[in-house]
């Protein structure tokens, strides 16, 4: 396995971050300590969670399960969305970051986090409220490194300057929402990272299930999917031109001999400045299909193909526009 270095610190990681969402959730604590085992074994020392996946519960079987391997797992966690019905149990102030830290390190059962991410922007905030209280962090040994979630790349750009004029620790990634289905990144925050030295963790590289092949063209979507799940989220997202370019892309995987999510995954994996694409294994078939192309790389005649579907810094739906940064005029026809 070809490890990459976690944006400019030297700290190696590989090329697949096992995302845990799933786990306490849709994946039993016994199952999702099986998936963690066989990722481990595959090589892969990179997990992320964060403190309102399952409430907590994420956490804590991650805390369980590596214990004895504690020194060889690069630990990402987040904090930031609401956990508890009080004002100051949420977002990026001082207050709440210091409350969020020592609930995360009990969970976890750990004396340290490896990167500590703040998983959306606090617009409402000066960013050096939030980089502060993260410095400290850093400096009392509880954190190691220090990162963003979903930010927009001027407010990446504010944060390097902000640190370096207080002289405080800097951000040294960014997790985007990132897929063959929604390339927006492309435009201005990939490459804002490049510049600066950003690690890029993209999470779901499947676009929500799109490119899993969950969504045929004129089907009615399963009842416990997220489009219908979560209506709300999704009605944008799995529209049909969404699902006739999942379609497209299955039909270029078709031609090369592989399913439809590993060609996805792999695009993602494979793109100039990603670190570490955020998979989400809810089963063992899940994770046994990203492992398959941790090795691989995408011919140059395959990348023109799907280039050719959805072009660089664009989209084919409104996917994932959680924060209105990421706005932009896409045809539905």
């Amino acid at each position: 396995m070809q490890y990459r270095s976690l944006g400019r610190t030297g700290v190696m990681v590989s090329p697949l971050c096992v995302g845990t969402m799933n786990f306490g959730w849709k994946t039993s604590e016994a199952d999702s300590i099986r998936i963690m085992d066989a990722a481990f074994d595959a090589g892969i020392n990179f997990f992320d969670t964060a403190d309102m996946y399952a409430a907590g519960e994420s956490e804590r079987i991650v805390g369980k399960w590596m214990q004895d391997k504690r020194d060889d797992i690069v630990l990402a966690t987040k904090f930031w969305n609401p956990m508890g019905p009080g004002p100051n149990d949420r977002g990026g102030s001082r207050y709440y970051i210091m409350k969020a830290v020592e609930a995360s390190l009990k969970r976890l059962n750990t004396d340290h986090i490896d990167l500590y991410q703040i998983h959306r922007p606090p617009m409402e905030l000066e960013q050096d409220e939030t980089l502060r209280a993260l410095d400290d962090l850093v400096r009392q040994g509880k954190v190691r490194y220090i990162g963003t979630s979903t930010y927009p790349g001027w407010m990446i750009v504010e944060s390097i300057f902000v640190s370096e004029k207080l002289g405080l620790n800097r951000y040294i990634s960014e997790q985007p929402p990132y897929s063959l289905a929604d390339r927006r990144i492309e435009n201005t925050i990939l490459p804002v990272c490049q510049r600066y030295g950003l690690a890029v963790l993209p999470w779901s590289p499947l676009a929500g299930g799109l490119l899993a092949g969950k969504y045929p063209p004129n089907e009615q979507a399963a009842a416990d999917s997220r489009v219908v799940e979560l209506d709300y989220l999704y009605r944008d997202r799995i529209t049909p031109r969404a699902r006739l370019f999942a379609q497209e892309v299955a039909h270029v995987a078709a031609d090369v001999g592989m399913p439809l999510p590993e060609l996805a995954l792999l695009w993602v994996k494979e793109q100039p400045g990603i670190t570490s694409p955020i998979i989400g294994p809810r089963t063992m078939e899940h994770l046994q299909a990203a492992l398959n192309i941790i090795d691989k790389t995408l011919d140059a005649d395959i990348a023109a193909r799907l280039d050719e579907l959805n072009p660089p810094g664009s989209a084919v739906a409104d996917f994932f526009n959680t924060s209105g940064w990421m706005k932009m005029r896409i045809p539905r026809e």
